[in-house]
């Protein structure tokens, strides 16, 4: 799932996106606008959730995500969620959660966010929740989220240990996550506007790459560059594979300047994103469409998720209403 705190960016579809349109054929996938999670960093200002979910919704369908062959749903609509999350934290101890690697990390990079809550504290167990609700034997995730789902797999054995084998213990699927900078070389973020949007029209992608860092020591046109270090050629590797050698010889010879790098990763970039753009018209123009694939992936996530609360609470010896 994703938080819906701001628009889709480049870093969204190569790190996640394009590995979950290939996914849905091959494995039964439930993709979650995780809504509740971003109350733990939203929650003074909750009046962006809603409209963000919506396009970020948009955005699922135009990059290829198939409601015919994936289930899209909103965490808050299936509440089961927080069911299943209340049970896992009665048995999760403190400092597990206290140790989890970007639970500092996040809140040192988000010191103008209130973070001293339960909830960002309990982030790990509703992710926990999240996961298990689903019987999902595989998450897709790159490296930098193993100890995220490790901290999950902990949680099942733990109550697999005292209750029996009530929760299917999930592996990851590795996948190269390529790791994009913002267009200024700091992290992408939306704090910093440094991002180029799936929704950007063509001329708003033309200006964010004319602004785009290079290598900081290529002062004049006739000075070689280093690809190595310029922040242009790191989008190339992703988007223009069939340059690459010409790019890097010619930055290196001075050969091509900056201006011919961006020239041609402007081009790269719209033919990525035109069709996309074109999809998100589409789906605009159809009234009532977003509003529907929500519909029928709530209903499906509410039937998958209560068939998993009712081992859970047989397992506990809890209530079944």
């Amino acid at each position: 799932g994703m938080r819906p705190t701001g628009r889709l960016h480049l870093g969204h579809y190569f790190g996640a996106l394009q590995n979950w349109a290939r996914l849905q054929d091959e494995y039964e996938c439930f993709f979650m606008v995780a809504d509740w999670h971003a109350l733990t960093s939203e929650w003074q200002d909750t009046s962006e959730i809603c409209p963000m979910a919506y396009q970020m919704v948009i955005d699922w369908l135009a990059i290829g995500l198939d409601p015919a062959r994936c289930t899209i749903f909103v965490q808050s609509q299936v509440k089961q969620h927080a069911e299943l999350a209340l049970i896992l934290g009665m048995f999760t101890p403190v400092p597990w959660l206290e140790r989890c690697p970007t639970y500092k990390e996040q809140i040192e990079q988000m010191k103008n966010r209130d973070l001293s809550n339960f909830g960002f504290l309990g982030y790990p167990v509703l992710q926990a929740a999240d996961i298990t609700l689903y019987d999902a034997a595989a998450v897709p995730i790159g490296e930098d989220q193993l100890s995220h789902l490790e901290m999950t797999r902990e949680m099942v054995r733990r109550a697999n240990y005292i209750y029996g084998e009530v929760l299917v213990e999930p592996q990851p699927i590795l996948s190269p996550t390529p790791r994009l900078l913002g267009l200024d070389g700091r992290k992408m973020s939306k704090s910093y506007g440094n991002a180029i949007y799936l929704s950007d029209p063509p001329k708003v992608v033309a200006e964010k790459v004319r602004e785009m860092v290079t290598d900081p020591a290529r002062v004049r046109r006739q000075d070689p560059g280093n690809p190595d270090v310029c922040n242009v050629f790191s989008y190339q590797k992703l988007l223009s594979p069939d340059k690459l050698e010409w790019i890097d010889n010619g930055c290196r010879t001075a050969a091509i300047g900056c201006v011919d790098d961006k020239k041609l990763l402007t081009e790269r970039l719209n033919v990525l994103l035109e069709p996309i753009r074109e999809r998100r018209r589409e789906i605009e123009a159809e009234a009532g469409l977003v509003e529907r694939v929500l519909e029928d992936g709530n209903a499906g996530a509410r039937d998958a998720a209560e068939g998993t609360m009712r081992r859970v609470r047989k397992a506990l010896k809890l209530f079944e209403g």
